[in-house]
């Protein structure tokens, strides 16, 4: 076969892997309401529509500049959607869909959840694996850990839910990636495309500052750990003058925009927003949008059974157990790399611990922390594949259920649309065990009990619209037949094209897995 020697390449093997599984989990729809204000946004660039339209306030939107409606959230995914924004509209102004209500799911939202997360997970797959070698970790190594990435993280989800997160985190493993390069290289050309990663993500969520300063700590944890080598004041001082620029340049943008929208360069939207709703609601604490008790979203971020970050990415857990077994055994590079890790972990924990919805509300987990926590989670197999081989039996398969059990709970995780356990909890009340619901909610849905098991409730009824998207799942061909305004033909089409494409990923994956343990 003509393709067989570059399917025996493992790089391209793994890529065409992170391409499918993209394809295979998305529902053709954009996953919340975050990531449709912002589409609309996206939209409002290239068309006469505005960011937000005045029938949604004030469920969303800020008065700004000329008492106009703007978006509060930053321009970072609405930017990277906007080819993909472009090229759906036309699309869907085809004849061909002349007679299809181009609203549930559209045509346009078809084209950008597709094309835009297939592109993410493709090329974090890549700078994950780059990184990863970088870090001295071999290809077998390293395709572990992008493998553990994209299916035993919650990086999976958000690949069917398109939220920011899986952006922000291309951006910051591409941060580190080039930084750490110009740092072992010297390349000046790699400290510039780090460093522009970084920045790009302020224009994302400006709280991604942290990962950014991340990035600084990862490369003098390096040199700490190393011991200090003599030209370490001069690799300071070339990091300082290169990188202050560029993220000063990306700030300015950043406040640019924020100045073009609510006539401030010094005024984050929050103020803005507090101001705005204080204005609707007096009765609103006076601190409002932090009046959460420190305690309260700290803790929860790490205990509460709802939003657990150990809950929902279990290989965070078996980072600390490799971690505190071989830490001694560890590269000074990758204990920089984890201790930074966890750092960050701690600092988006930390900040946002009072924010009036420190979980982040309708989300699947804490998505708020999720980008560092899957940071500091994923590397924890391909340490396990490196030194696994000297701790005990038991412990192995410790870890070989570990890396079960987060495969087990990314993959229940994409059954349902994420508000299904969210509504549930109206009447089942808290604390709730999401992880277990949604595994009772998988069963009962599969053997038809879900109203035998109590699991419906007048919250997923109030809305048909939800109430249908909750209700089947969650992959495009059964959210196509189950809102049927598509004709029985495109439903039939579109499944075998689904199930073409499991069926491939299926088998590039075992071929991939093949080669990588033969090399071993």
């Amino acid at each position: 076969m003509i393709f067989s020697p570059r399917l025996r390449d493992p790089r391209i093997l793994m890529a065409i892997v992170a391409a499918l599984l993209a394809a295979v989990v998305q529902s053709g729809e954009l996953g919340s309401a975050d990531t449709m204000h912002r589409l609309q946004t996206t939209h409002a660039m290239w068309t006469q529509e505005p960011q937000v339209f005045p029938q949604e306030f004030p469920e969303f939107g800020l008065h700004g500049r000329n008492g106009k409606l703007y978006s509060w959230y930053g321009m970072g995914q609405s930017l990277i959607m906007l080819p993909a924004d472009i090229v759906g509209t036309y699309i869907s102004r085809l004849s061909i869909f002349a007679n299809y209500d181009d609203s549930d799911p559209s045509v346009r939202n078809i084209v950008v959840s597709y094309t835009t997360n297939i592109v993410l997970s493709v090329l974090t797959s890549l700078v994950c694996f780059r990184f990863l070698l970088l870090l001295g970790l071999t290809p077998t190594e390293a395709i572990s850990g992008v493998l553990a990435l994209l299916f035993a993280t919650s990086h999976l989800h958000y690949t069917q839910n398109m939220m920011e997160n899986n952006y922000i985190l291309l951006l910051t493993l591409a941060g580190f990636t080039y930084q750490y390069e110009w740092l072992r290289k010297g390349t000046r050309k790699a400290l510039i495309i780090g460093s522009l990663a970084f920045g790009l993500n302020l224009l994302t969520r400006v709280t991604t500052a942290l990962d950014l300063v991340a990035g600084g700590v990862f490369l003098f944890l390096v040199l700490g750990f190393e011991g200090m080598p003599g030209d370490t004041v001069a690799r300071v001082l070339t990091y300082l003058k290169t990188t202050i620029p560029i993220y000063s340049g990306f700030a300015l943008i950043e406040r640019t925009y924020s100045w073009y929208r609510f006539g401030s360069f010094f005024r984050s939207y929050i103020h803005v927003f507090a101001e705005e709703y204080h204005r609707l609601d007096p009765t609103l604490p006076a601190n409002f949008p932090w009046e959460t008790p420190f305690h309260v979203g700290f803790a929860g971020a790490l205990f509460a059974p709802e939003k657990s970050i150990f809950l929902f990415d279990p290989l965070l857990v078996l980072t600390l157990i490799v971690t505190t077994l071989a830490w001694k055994r560890f590269a000074p590079q990758v204990r920089a790399y984890i201790l930074t890790a966890l750092l960050l972990v701690l600092g988006y924990i930390s900040f946002y611990a009072r924010y009036t919805v420190w979980s982040g509300d309708f989300a699947w987990g804490d998505r708020y922390v999720s980008t560092a926590v899957q940071l500091a989670a994923f590397i924890s197999v391909p340490l396990l594949v490196k030194y696994g081989r000297e701790f005990g039996t038991f412990l192995k398969a410790s870890g070989a259920a570990l890396i079960a059990l987060s495969v087990l709970v990314q993959f229940a995780s994409l059954a349902f649309w994420l508000p299904l356990e969210i509504y549930q909890m109206e009447t089942l009340g808290h604390p709730t065990f999401v992880i277990a619901l949604r595994l009772k909610n998988i069963a009962a849905f599969a053997l038809g009990k879900m109203d035998a098991w109590g699991l419906t409730n007048h919250a997923m009824t109030e809305d048909p619209w939800d109430y249908v998207h909750i209700t089947t799942w969650n992959f495009l061909p059964f959210v196509l037949r189950r809102i049927g305004e598509a004709p029985s033909w495109v439903v039939n089409t579109v499944f075998t094209i689904w199930a073409a494409t499991v069926s491939l990923l299926l088998w590039m994956l075992a071929r991939l897995l093949s080669i990588i343990w033969n090399a071993e």
